[in-house]
């Protein structure tokens, strides 16, 4: 099983967390039924307490392992001194603008692109965004320079398996001036990402 991106990871997640949340309610009242009754209801299986928790955790974590190596970004991001990029990106931030960022990017399917944000103030995010308003990815960005004076590096790999165009903004809050009078995100750059050459999506 994998997952191509974090749209497909999501539903998943919303089935698998939906059936364990359908236990742990039906057990609850079970408990419950039993204590309206004046009379004893025979259970038809016993499940001692500590092994119904047990259970549960059991679950909860094995489902984490299950998914772990499925999930495609984060084995990337553990190997990723040996991944070297299709295409890379430098991008710096200050004033609530983008200062350095490339106009429009295109990108392959199945191409790994690394975004390098820099931020001269405040902190930042960095986040590519659906067109359903979804999140396709995002990072921190934080301010600062190292002791050569260089601006401190933030950057993410990601491989892209999905077409479609995607917007850019700042995913993180850093004071009002990244809005309008009207409540408009001042740093949303729309469209400024397009995944072309993939079969689905």
């Amino acid at each position: 099983m994998t997952f191509s991106n974090s749209a497909e990871l999501l539903s998943f997640h919303w089935v698998v967390y939906s059936i364990y949340a359908l236990i742990i309610i039906s057990v609850i009242a079970w408990f419950a039924y039993n204590l309206t009754r004046k009379e004893k209801v025979r259970s038809i299986i016993r499940i001692p307490f500590y092994g119904y928790m047990a259970f549960l955790v059991a679950g909860g974590v094995g489902h984490h392992i299950f998914t772990y190596n499925a999930i495609p970004w984060v084995a990337q991001d553990i190997m990723r001194d040996e991944i070297k990029p299709d295409a890379s990106y430098e991008i710096t931030i200050k004033d609530h603008k983008w200062v350095k960022l490339p106009k429009k990017v295109i990108v392959h399917c199945g191409d790994t692109v690394r975004f390098n944000a820099h931020s001269e103030d405040l902190v930042y995010g960095f986040g590519l965004f659906r067109k359903d308003g979804t999140m396709a990815m995002q990072m921190q960005v934080n301010p600062g320079h190292d002791a050569t004076g260089i601006l401190i590096p933030n950057d993410i790999l990601w491989t892209f398996n999905e077409n479609g165009k995607f917007d850019l903004t700042s995913t993180e809050y850093s004071g009002p001036k990244q809005y309008d009078e009207n409540g408009n995100d001042k740093m949303l750059v729309k469209d400024w990402l397009e995944v072309v050459g993939c079969k689905k999506g």
